[in-house]
């Protein structure tokens, strides 16, 4: 199965795939962490029509979609204005919307809780399917996540522990908080890959075509696109942003 997991750069989801026989690719603004040539330094949205069975969305920027930061949209924090608060919302909800609305049979985005303003921007806006935590998964902490899903089933919990620590949520302020809190779970990527590794193929469209942007990756290896510069608000200069 050919899965492209966007907004990743540590390789945990794609990893978990690749471990187990499928042609796994990530791709982000940044660089691998493990520098591994399967992933690719760019913007997700333009391997969309590269005939892939299934889309995970690990961690889109969700810091003015999610429903903690609403906030932010009456009050901006020191140094921003409600202008650029509002704009930043507008292109989070574009990529959420073109993530979600991809040409992929089998779609996952993980994303927290929504404030109604995000809801209304979303192109085709459906509920979550279900959230889940990692305590659910092997790991004794919280941070509930949602998933919205297409054509995938809810995934089933694998080990349930005890521990509700809330290790994510109380991180200090720092560099690379925002690093830290977009690292996921490999208990829960272990439950995709195999959970949703199992399902039949089934792409959308020609799936022996491959789009020119994997060809070039594949052709030339990682490209060199320049890391974007980070503002203090966690922000790049393309006006992608993390949580």
């Amino acid at each position: 199965m050919k899965v492209l997991v966007a907004c990743e750069f540590s390789g945990t989801v794609r990893g978990a795939f690749e471990a187990r026989g499928h042609d796994a690719w990530s791709c982000d603004l940044l660089p691998a962490a493990d520098g591994s040539n399967r992933h690719i330094v760019g913007d997700a949205r333009d391997l969309l029509n590269d005939g892939w069975d299934m889309l995970i969305v690990a961690h889109p920027p969700c810091t003015r979609l999610c429903n903690s930061g609403v906030r932010w949209l009456s009050n901006p924090p020191g140094g921003r204005t409600l202008g650029e608060m509002w704009a930043e919302l507008e292109e989070g909800a574009d990529l959420f919307s073109a993530f979600w609305n991809a040409p992929i049979d089998r779609i996952a985005v993980e994303n927290p809780v929504m404030h109604k303003h995000a809801k209304q921007r979303i192109r085709n806006f459906e509920p979550p399917a279900q959230s889940v935590q990692p305590w659910q998964f092997g790991h004794g902490e919280c941070k509930r996540t949602c998933l919205w899903l297409r054509n995938l089933p809810p995934l089933k919990p694998t080990e349930i522990v005890e521990g509700r620590e809330q290790r994510i949520h109380r991180l200090p302020p720092g560099p690379d908080r925002w690093k830290l809190r977009s690292t996921f779970f490999p208990g829960i990527a272990a439950a995709m890959a195999d959970q949703w590794g199992e399902l039949p193929s089934g792409v959308r469209g020609d799936p022996s075509r491959m789009g020119r942007g994997l060809q070039e990756v594949r052709r030339q290896g990682v490209c060199g696109q320049e890391q974007r510069d980070r503002g203090h608000d966690g922000q790049t200069n393309s006006g992608q942003w993390r949580h």
